[in-house]
């Protein structure tokens, strides 16, 4: 699908893969492709002069193939992250974004639809102005990218808050189940903090570039240090993942103690009778109490008072 926007007056049209000639394209300042066919993205890069990465461009990690400058337009690759809630907690979305940008255009090319655009194009219904340059509308774009960055961190501090109330009502085997789900959110944290990195160093470098002026570096030093306070976030999230996990492992050694206490305690109760038992069954010919009327009733008395002395001590020594 493609879509293409134009500011002041806002108009938004959209193709469905190729149902588009390119010369209609020339009147938008913005030009979106969601999931849009090779054939589509080939015509978009014939017409307007660009190149859109390859797979395995978008794979690569390293800055200089995130950030590109050549022929007057810059080309950006960043990782776009969201976490949606669900019934069973929250769940992750991730793909990669393209972005193009020209002195008088801006394009961009994702696989999935996302939050950050459907709130871009909201802002800009209702302030056109802030598309009234491609360049305005990049550094909304980018805005928009770290606020969903921040609702996602929000989320999974919501989550956290709800592990860790579960944590003082839950039973041992619902616990278990917890640690799954302090794995996964550190997972989702790890992610979202190599996404975080991902456009800081896109901006790092965008600040350089000599195609900004005062007022639009001021915007990207502000993105920077809303970037740098939302990694200080994921770092305080995980923390308290760790301890959530740290506490869980505690609770579970202490109730396996307990029940290995218990296991102990019951083994040392039966150890006396199990001894006197054994000595009355020995095979010796000369046993007085062989003989006794009472001898019967007189082992039973010492089987059951062993074992309650026994118990009874442990009770005095409060081992119990």
């Amino acid at each position: 699908m493609l879509r293409a926007y134009r500011l002041n007056p806002y108009q938004q049209r959209r193709w469905e893969n190729n149902a588009f000639s390119p010369e209609e394209l020339e009147e938008f300042i913005w030009i979106d492709s969601c999931d849009a066919n090779s054939q589509t993205l080939e015509s978009l890069e014939e017409h307007f002069r660009i190149r859109f990465p390859s797979k395995q461009e978008q794979k690569e990690i390293e800055a200089s193939s995130r950030y590109h400058e050549e022929n007057g337009q810059l080309r950006i690759i960043l990782r776009l992250i969201e976490v949606r809630p669900t019934e069973d907690g929250l769940t992750l979305q991730e793909q990669d974004l393209t972005i193009i940008w020209c002195l008088d255009r801006l394009f961009t090319h994702r696989t999935l639809d996302s939050r950050a655009f459907q709130e871009l194009v909201r802002r800009l219904k209702a302030n056109p102005e802030l598309g009234e340059s491609s360049l305005r509308l990049l550094l909304a774009l980018f805005g928009q990218i770290v606020d969903v960055d921040a609702d996602n961190i929000e989320l999974i501090s919501q989550q956290i808050h709800k592990l860790s109330t579960r944590l003082k009502e839950d039973s041992l085997s619902d616990r278990a189940k917890i640690v799954l789900s302090v794995q996964a959110l550190q997972e989702y944290l790890i992610r979202l903090r190599e996404g975080l990195f991902d456009i800081q160093r896109v901006l790092s470098l965008f600040i350089r570039s000599g195609k900004l002026m005062d007022s639009a570096r001021e915007i990207v030093r502000i993105l920077l240090k809303d970037i740098s306070s939302l990694i200080d976030h994921t770092s305080f999230s995980f923390q308290r993942l760790e301890s959530i996990q740290n506490t869980i492992l505690s609770l579970i050694n202490l109730e396996q103690n307990r029940i290995i206490k218990i296991f102990t305690v019951i083994t040392v109760a039966f150890m006396p009778p199990t001894l006197i038992a054994s000595i009355y069954g020995m095979n010796f010919r000369f046993m007085p109490e062989l003989e006794w009327k009472w001898g019967y009733a007189f082992a039973w008395l010492l089987i059951v008072g062993s074992s309650v002395i026994t118990l009874w001590y442990f009770r005095w020594r409060r081992w119990l």
